[in-house]
């Protein structure tokens, strides 16, 4: 069980499918307040791709990072590239999801930070309000029990890569796998 109150910096270690051998450095720290989950990933990569501005486009193709959350039945998905474009949706499984309304992805305050280079290192912070969360309405986030992976991917980057939290054991790329969640406490 990982507690998340104060930040702690943790690190995408595992590479479940070998045959993207690319590695970029990611971490990120996590917590909470009575109101919000707060996020932020650091990424220092060869380059960068971040061409999606619209929500819940195809963030997946560019940089981006990503947390994957289930306070009970169903999981939220939140991508984000390096603008701050997010895609964000909830549902059982990688087949029926649905977005979450536009609205509820504008509440959700992002600020990054990227300093051209090579390689390139950028961060994003992101603060996701407790309403967000609009398929767990009663949700106390203190002392709340759920189930979680961090990501990091790049699809149309010049070297594809998936990078996790906790490991994957699937055989082809694939996030959508509830099943290989981290337990996690906000304390």
């Amino acid at each position: 069980m990982h507690v998340f109150h104060h930040p702690t910096t943790h690190t995408l270690t595992h590479k479940p499918w070998p045959e993207f051998d690319y590695h970029p450095a990611v971490s990120f720290e996590i917590s909470h307040s009575d109101t919000s989950v707060r996020l932020r990933f650091n990424v220092i990569e060869e380059t960068i791709r971040a061409v999606n501005k619209t929500p819940n486009s195809e963030v997946w193709e560019d940089s981006c990072v990503e947390m994957f959350i289930s306070f009970g039945k169903g999981y939220y998905n939140f991508e984000i590239n390096p603008i701050g474009t997010i895609l964000a949706a909830y549902g059982p499984d990688r087949d029926n999801r649905e977005f979450l309304p536009p609205d509820k992805i504008a509440d959700i305050k992002t600020i990054s930070k990227i300093s051209q280079g090579n390689p390139v290192h950028w961060s994003i912070e992101i603060v996701i309000p407790v309403s967000t969360f609009i398929y767990d309405e009663s949700l106390i986030l203190n002392g709340a029990k759920a189930r979680a992976n961090f990501f990091k991917c790049g699809d149309k980057l010049p070297r594809p890569h998936f990078l996790s939290w906790a490991p994957i054991d699937a055989p082809t790329p694939n996030f959508h796998l509830p099943e290989f969640f981290g337990d996690v406490m906000f304390h």
